[in-house]
């Protein structure tokens, strides 16, 4: 059941990528552009859940889980703060 709520968050978060990079594409609004990349990090630090608890369990992913999450986050934020100007 676990491994069935990780895809599904990879899915949902890949999902919000693609609708903000597409609206991106449309508006050219560039928060857009910094969501729809931070949902791209998410969506790496999801798939690396899943790959940490289910694939590879011997070995822990749970660094690069954490970057993957703070490098999603940094761009968010540098997107609030930059182009809310």
């Amino acid at each position: 059941m676990a491994e069935a709520v990780y895809i599904l968050g990879t899915l949902v978060t890949l999902s919000c990528a693609v609708l903000l990079l597409r609206g991106y594409a449309r508006v050219r609004l560039r928060l857009l552009l910094w969501s729809g990349l931070c949902f791209v990090g998410l969506t790496v630090a999801n798939f690396l859940v899943f790959l940490d608890f289910v694939v590879v369990q011997n070995v822990s992913l749970h660094l690069a889980r954490l970057f993957s999450a703070s490098v999603a986050m940094a761009l968010l934020l540098y997107g609030l703060i930059w182009e809310g100007e």
